[in-house]
């Protein structure tokens, strides 16, 4: 791969929690000279390895990873932030004569790093709005301060769920202050002409229930690698946690554990939960990408290999 029109070519691996972007993206690395970029927003944080499912040490050894354990589970990242490191890495994995392999289930980041024009800094906030519209949150539910977000604006409410207060909140707070809609600054920010050549691939399942079954896999397998000690090392340090990192599941799960309240049990079924639901609003935001080339992963009920998956792949760029 090249440049296009000036631009980096780059190849996109998205798909939803457990379905198995990680191998494939080692698999394509290995075979066309790539180097991996994550876009997962839990990958950031140094220490949370076995709840964010991170790549092992010998896969990074394997192949070049980016954007994994570079701040602490203290810090906030914001997209802006991640779009500015990110692209300043493309640019040295082209410089290296390697392909650029964005890989994650962070769809925002990936979005912001492909589309996004320019970010609006000069957007205000107001301590008292936002005050106003917690109090909303407390006193009437969440649920109702979702429906002021979709009276005023519907597509934004769509796409944020009503349990994500913070981004419910800013959504309205943005409007009070501008007159505009988040949905319309988005669209602002947009850029019609792409930063990148970008190949986009979507890992996608026939069988939901076939995810799902990797999905409870996955945890139990967290659960027997340690993820009881992992949890309880962020769970002590709580309120010190960036807002971020207080958002991954498997480590909020087991503060009911911790407390007396739950049992391991419980608290496994819990994260499998959490898991699936997060994967269901993943693959509804996938359905979004009508020029990506679709990775079918199950046929008559059985996974296809990563190898077969990597074949169309490339076939594909």
């Amino acid at each position: 791969m090249s440049m296009v029109n000036g631009k980096i070519q780059t190849i996109s691996i998205l798909g939803p929690t457990a379905s198995g972007k990680t191998s494939l993206a080692l698999e394509v690395a290995s075979r066309i000279g790539g180097e991996i970029v994550s876009c997962d927003s839990m990958l950031l944080y140094r220490d949370m390895n076995i709840g964010t499912a991170k790549p092992t040490c010998e896969e990074m050894r394997a192949i070049p990873h980016h954007m994994i354990n570079i701040i602490s589970a203290e810090e906030d990242f914001s997209v802006a932030d991640y779009t500015e490191m990110a692209s300043e890495i493309i640019s040295e994995i082209k410089s290296r004569n390697k392909v650029p392999i964005i890989c994650g289930g962070t769809f925002l980041y990936h979005d912001s790093l492909i589309n996004i024009k320019s970010f609006n800094t000069e957007i205000p906030s107001d301590d008292s709005i936002r005050k106003e519209l917690y109090e909303i949150s407390e006193i009437k539910g969440r649920e109702f301060l979702h429906e002021m977000l979709r009276e005023i604006d519907p597509e934004s409410a769509e796409k944020i769920h009503f349990n994500n207060v913070k981004r419910v909140v800013r959504a309205i707070e943005i409007f009070k202050l501008t007159g505009k809609t988040k949905t319309e600054i988005d669209k602002e920010q947009i850029s019609d002409d792409p930063f990148y050549d970008d190949r986009l691939f979507v890992i996608s399942f026939d069988d939901r229930g076939i995810l799902y079954e990797r999905i409870n896999k996955r945890v139990d397998e967290m659960i027997s690698s340690g993820l009881e000690n992992e949890a309880k090392y962020f769970t002590d340090k709580w309120d010190a946690l960036g807002t971020t990192a207080r958002q991954a599941i498997g480590y909020k799960e087991f503060i009911p554990y911790f407390s007396g309240d739950k049992t391991k049990d419980e608290i496994t079924e819990d994260i499998k939960l959490a898991t699936r639901h997060y994967a269901k609003r993943q693959m509804i935001w996938l359905r979004r990408y009508k020029k990506a080339h679709i990775l079918t992963a199950d046929v008559n009920g059985e996974i296809r290999s990563v190898r077969e998956l990597a074949d169309e792949l490339i076939t594909n760029i």
